[in-house]
Order: structure tokens, then sequence, then C-alpha cells
């Protein structure tokens, strides 16, 4: 199924927004007998380094590329390259591993998890505000009229 370019950034929104929610929630979920000062301000600190350095990027990256796209309908799982999604699954596999083993403590679930899942949902929110900012100027382009916008979705 081909969508219009600047869908990709929804779906990828989307994407990011649920993981980032589900995993904050699993950290959230294991937090309350861990609460302490020193484990929030490590979570605000992993919140940052993902932030900064992988997920930030991330989304200026993959914006970038899709903004770059040629063609104006893609195939909908261009949202993300063939790297991204190995990172994803290795992630999500490593993540599934890791709880299920056991070898983490709750603790560090808690805070892991909190800034982890904090870091990603803030990722899936930019890619929705880089969507809104690709609707609005194409909404604002001159020689588009409603008429050509409907006979494209």
């Amino acid at each position: 199924m081909k969508v219009k370019r600047n869908t990709l950034l929804l779906i990828a929104c989307l994407v990011w927004c649920v993981a980032g929610f589900n995993i904050f929630r699993i950290g959230v979920l294991a937090y309350p007998t861990y609460v302490t000062i020193w484990n929030l301000l490590l979570s605000v600190l992993v919140f940052a380094v993902f932030q900064k350095f992988i997920f930030g990027r991330l989304v200026r990256k993959h914006t970038a590329r899709i903004k770059g796209y040629a063609e104006e309908r893609q195939f909908f799982l261009k949202f993300f390259d063939g790297k991204a999604f190995c990172i994803m699954a290795v992630m999500m596999l490593g993540g599934i591993g890791l709880r299920a083993s056991g070898i983490a403590p709750d603790r560090f679930i808690a805070v892991f998890y909190s800034g982890l899942g904090a870091a990603l949902l803030l990722a899936g929110i930019w890619f929705g505000c880089n969507y809104g900012k690709a609707a609005v100027a194409a909404a604002t382009m001159p020689g588009k009229a409603d008429g050509e916008d409907a006979k494209e979705a």
C-alpha cells in the first residue's frame, strides 16, 4: 500500500508513540517501591542521553530522508530504512529477553525503562510535529487546489 510522503511521518509518529508509551508504562509501573531522588535523576539521565545522542538524531535523519523522496507516494513501511528496522527489532528482542529472563532487577527496569520510554515517546511526538509542519506547508503551497489534494488521497 502506498501513502503520501508526509503520511510516512505520521506513521513514524504513531509507531514511536505507541512503543514509547508502552516502555514508559512498564518503567512507571515498576517504579513505586524505588522512587528516590537518585533514581529519578538516573531516569532523567537515561532520557537525556537517548534523546540527545540517538532518538533526536534519528528523527532528524528520517524526516530528511522522507522529505527527500522524489515520488509523492511511497510504500507505507518506508517510514524507516532497513537499518532502523533492524535496530528496532534488536531493541525489542533485547528488552523482552531482559525482562523475561529476570536478569535485570525491577529497580533497573523502573529507572531505565522510564527514561528510555520517555525519550521514545518524545521522538514520536517530534515525528508528529514534523508531520504537522509538512501538512501545513503542503496545504499552503501555491497551485494546490482542494480538488487536487482530494485526487491524491
